[in-house]
């Protein structure tokens, strides 16, 4: 019988262990090509970077471009579920700030799933900031700030564009469900976008989305309605609008003003900011006093 001298067996193992440190170094070296998009910002811009190939699935706030309806479905934004995260073998997530619930994010922190989380804003900084944090976290930082730049010079050519809406005051309404309005504040994308093309928040006393009273409608003066355009229980009609009575007092109301914009572009602030502020603004110059 053969004796294997222990120096050699010593050696054989060193030699196993360094090929398996070689192999997972050489695996985390590679960038991610399994990646899961939650929220719909980070998801236009994985696409405007052209790293849509390495998408796996995306959350259901990601409803463009029409491409990204393909993808698997892994819950809306802040309830995903788990369970649709893991079955599609993810190497990446990267997630808007938000994303949850938090018992979700736990358990891929414990599959050992990597998530990095995208901060959020609403203004030019925040795009660009956006944008940048998305392209390094795909490994993509020269494309990324060529998509920033670009996009930066995109918002303030809009932006120059938006003239004579200053002191026009917009009532962003998220929804009205039993008669009951909610209203978008200051710190509110919708807050955002109102101030980008220099128009007034007529509900900037307060912070946030909140129910408003009828009373708060009506001091607030708004001379132009806002809303997302929303179809099924989640749209928001002319009737309902200009039958409720604290809007139909106001000067939008008698005027029977409003403007709908897809939710996404005008909230999402992202890489279709620019056409948001194009298009608000040119909305704006045509209804209201």
């Amino acid at each position: 019988m053969t004796r294997i001298h222990p120096f050699f067996v010593l050696q054989t193992a060193l030699v196993v262990l360094l090929s398996l440190f070689l192999a997972a170094t050489a695996k985390a070296d590679q960038p991610a090509q399994r990646i899961v998009s939650v929220g719909g910002a980070v998801t236009e811009i994985v696409y405007a970077l052209g790293e849509d190939h390495r998408l796996v699935a995306r959350d259901t706030t990601s409803n463009h471009p029409a491409e990204a309806l393909e993808l698997p479905d892994v819950g809306y934004i802040r309830r995903l579920s788990p369970e649709g995260l893991l079955s599609v073998n993810p190497d990446l997530i990267i997630a808007q700030e938000g994303a949850g619930p938090p018992e979700a994010v736990a358990l891929l922190q414990e599959a050992a799933v990597p998530m990095i989380e995208i901060p959020e804003g609403h203004d030019t900084e925040a795009v660009v900031a956006k944008i940048t944090a998305v392209a390094e976290a795909l490994g993509v930082a020269e494309k990324g700030a060529a998509l920033a730049g670009d996009d930066r010079k995109q918002i303030e050519a809009a932006q120059a564009g938006a003239t004579g809406l200053a002191g026009k005051r917009v009532l962003f309404i998220l929804s009205m469900a039993g008669g009951r309005i909610m209203a978008g504040g200051v710190d509110t994308p919708a807050d955002g976008i109102i101030g980008m093309v220099g128009a007034t928040n007529a509900t900037a006393d307060f912070e946030g989305f909140k129910p408003v009273t009828d009373e708060a409608i009506l001091a607030s003066g708004a001379d132009v309605i806002l809303v997302m355009d929303r179809t099924g229980d989640m749209g928001i009609t002319d009737d309902a609008l200009f039958s409720h009575p604290a809007i139909a007092a106001t000067p939008a109301g008698q005027n029977r003003a409003v403007v709908r914009m897809d939710g996404m572009m005008m909230l999402g602030f992202s890489v279709r900011t620019p056409e948001a502020v194009r298009e608000l603004s040119k909305a704006l110059q045509q209804v209201g006093g």
